[in-house]
């Protein structure tokens, strides 16, 4: 059984965590139950033995440790005295949200193989259910660069139906139509919120059964293998959040409070503040390049430096397609020979930051650094090269030294790390044997981790940019770490619905993601405002679009805050159809501010709409600020503006307006 109060700021009296089984207890009377009793929320094969036999067999303690003011974590061991398998469950309860998470780690302590660990999954429960309860899974696409990446789906459950989920078979956490690890699972007036965090391929499944309840699965995609002495393998991050009384856009704003607070990276005790960027060659005689922008009234937050600035000459790639020849870790020294040190030094005096972009997982080039020194250290069987197996404990130290001493040395306040091709996910394979299936996986990833960790550790203000291919890595074990810069390719011009299907992303995004980035390369109002979000950029400054420029980065500096911290609620239904409108709202409760964004598509014969908003405060007063409109504002109260609606008139096909209201 979880308990919690209604509210999700709790001062929980006491928590307990013993063998699966969480209970917190609130210190005032009103505390909701949440049906959550099952014993030990995981399972696995261990032979021929299921884990349920395995456990009660095996010796067991629990240790409890506080980490902090808001979380408590509990590590139950189970060990086998036959063969010496360690099996550790670290959990983490939060008292300041309804939240749960854990970790399940399989480690080898005897002296010989163990037998074969198989079916494992880092979650595994029946959720019981009212008999008159609908059951809805809510849900995204992932990213695979179109314009419905990131669409919401809210599926009913049936009998006996099976929802599966995995990403495409790339090993990217969240790439493909069913790569999305997050759901919000909702039963009757209550749900949970259910994450995953593996950079790798998983699997999940929902299947109501005809006793009502569901069963909940989530783990690493293929694991059968044994386990050398000494080896350990994990199984994916598991996050619960319970909520009740809410209804589904309340509780996706619960998840991003709690993302906010404990999920996103922080700097200075706050979560990853707006950026506003631009895209820069990095060579040293481009500081007229960001001179420009500088002079037009627009400031970046950080100059970028993207693909390619090591050497490319010698690989297979020829063309524009010479950025994929990755693997030697060098600045190019016909056009970088200081570095961009001299670079990063102007930029810092003009209080900008600087990022650089690295590939390290992909070889593209067999005659790289890489390539040539260390052949042993690479996987065969990916597109576009080999992969450097950050599992092998010398390549991951070499690498984590190696770019270690870039960071330092040329003064990276941002490593973005990408990862193109069709992914690890066919060298993973490849390089397993029957008995060693996911073998493979779970040290590499174990490894990815532990490699931005001890990146972060060496340089605690090194901000890190998740990107593979756009957003296709996104899962919680990445999003603890890292932000995504860009959360999808689907940006250039000549790709199909690329405007709209950009304001779909954000609407789907939004839900789970307060900080998500991209840029734009269109420089119309409606085309640029489709692609404000808390992380911005534009590129390509001419005298012909500077005062676009000037206009797009201006108004997202406006909205961005609110972007972040805001509420989010959707005012339309999801469409990406040019028949359709699309609008939202941010709304900041704590500082009486939000926005609308609304769009007009090219055939909406409408051409106003009446939004009713949410989160006000009734008898408070607002001003309405319409970007668009040189008449005063007027003021309304927040009881005229839920009830009755706000007004939004968009006279063009297409057109775009935002509507910022603040409390007076």
């Amino acid at each position: 059984m979880f308990l919690y109060h209604r509210k999700h700021f709790v001062t929980l009296g006491f928590l307990i965590a013993f063998a699966g089984l969480f209970v917190a207890s609130c210190s005032n009377s009103k505390c909701i139950p949440f049906n959550f009793n099952t014993s030990i929320p995981f399972s696995f094969k261990y032979g021929e033995q299921a884990s349920p036999d395995c456990l009660k067999q095996w010796t067991e303690k629990t240790q409890k440790r506080t980490l902090d003011k808001c979380k408590t974590q509990y590590t139950t061991t189970w060990t086998d005295p036959k063969t010496g398998l360690e099996v550790r469950k670290v959990a983490v309860v939060y008292s300041d949200f309804p939240v749960v998470e854990w970790t399940v780690y399989f480690k080898n302590n005897g002296m010989t193989n163990s037998p074969i660990l198989s079916d494992i999954q880092g979650l595994d429960f029946a959720l019981p259910v009212a008999d008159n309860d609908k059951c809805i899974l809510h849900g995204n696409k992932g990213d695979f660069c179109t314009a419905d990446s990131y669409e919401p789906f809210h599926d009913t459950l049936t009998v006996g139906n099976v929802m599966a989920f995995a990403p495409a078979s790339s090993g990217k956490s969240s790439d493909g139509p069913k790569g999305w690890p997050y759901y919000n699972l909702q039963t009757g007036g209550k749900g949970l919120i259910i994450a995953i965090g593996w950079p790798g391929q998983w699997v999940s499944s929902f299947v109501l059964d005809t006793s009502k309840k569901i069963a909940i699965k989530a783990g690493q995609q293929t694991v059968h293998c044994y386990l050398k002495p000494g080896e350990e393998i994990r199984t994916p991050l598991i996050s619960l959040l319970f909520w009740k009384e809410k209804d589904i856009a309340d509780a996706q704003n619960l998840w991003r409070k709690y993302y906010r607070a404990h999920i996103i990276p922080h700097f200075n005790g706050e979560p990853q503040q707006p950026i506003l960027q631009i895209q820069v060659s990095g060579r040293e005689q481009d500081t007229t390049y960001v001179k420009k922008f500088l002079q037009a009234g627009i400031k970046p937050d950080i100059c970028w430096r993207d693909a390619p600035w090591y050497p490319l000459d010698n690989g297979p790639y020829k063309g524009g397609d010479s950025w994929l020849n990755t693997g030697t870790w060098e600045f190019n020294p016909e056009l970088y020979p200081h570095g961009v040190k001299p670079y990063t030094d102007w930029i810092h005096r003009r209080g900008m930051n600087f990022l650089l972009w690295f590939e390290p997982e992909r070889v593209g080039d067999p005659n790289s650094w890489l390539g040539k020194n260390h052949p042993e250290w690479l996987l065969p069987g990916s597109s576009h090269g080999g992969i450097l197996n950050e599992g092998n404990i010398q390549a991951r130290t070499w690498l984590t030294n190696h770019v270690d001493s870039m960071i330092k040395l040329q003064g990276l306040d941002w490593y973005r790390e990408d990862m193109n091709g069709v992914g690890p996910l066919p060298a993973w394979l490849k390089n397993d044997t029957p008995d060693r299936q996911g073998i493979t996986e779970n040290m590499y990833v174990q490894g990815h981790l532990a490699y931005w960790d001890a990146l972060k550790s060496r340089n605690p203000k090194l901000h890190i940019d998740a990107c593979a291919s756009g957003g296709r890595r996104n899962d919680l074990e990445t999003m603890k770490r890292a932000v995504p810069l860009l959360r999808s390719d689907f940006q250039w011009e000549g790709m199909d619905n690329v405007v709209r299907g950009n304001q779909g992303h954000t609407y789907g995004l939004s839900s789970w993601f307060p900080f998500q980035s991209t840029g734009v390369y269109f420089y119309d109002t409606y085309s640029m405002r489709s692609f404000y979000l808390p992380g911005f950029g534009m590129g390509g400054l001419t005298p012909e679009n500077t005062a676009a420029q000037h206009q797009a980065y201006s108004e997202c500096a406006r909205i961005s805050h609110d972007m972040l911290y805001g509420d989010y609620y959707p005012l339309t239904e999801y469409s990406i159809d040019t028949h359709h409108w699309i609008a939202w709202q941010f709304n900041n409760p704590k500082e009486g501010t939000g926005i609308v964004q609304a769009f007009r598509r090219d055939d909406c014969g409408a051409s106003a709409m009446t939004f009713r908003l949410r989160g006000l405060k009734l008898k408070a007063h607002y001003k309405i600020i319409d970007f668009d409109s040189d008449v005063q504002p007027v003021v309304v109260t927040g009881k005229e503006l839920m009830e009755k609606g706000i007004s939004v008139d968009i006279k063009t096909k297409p057109g775009a307006a935002i509507i910022k209201y603040q409390k007076e």
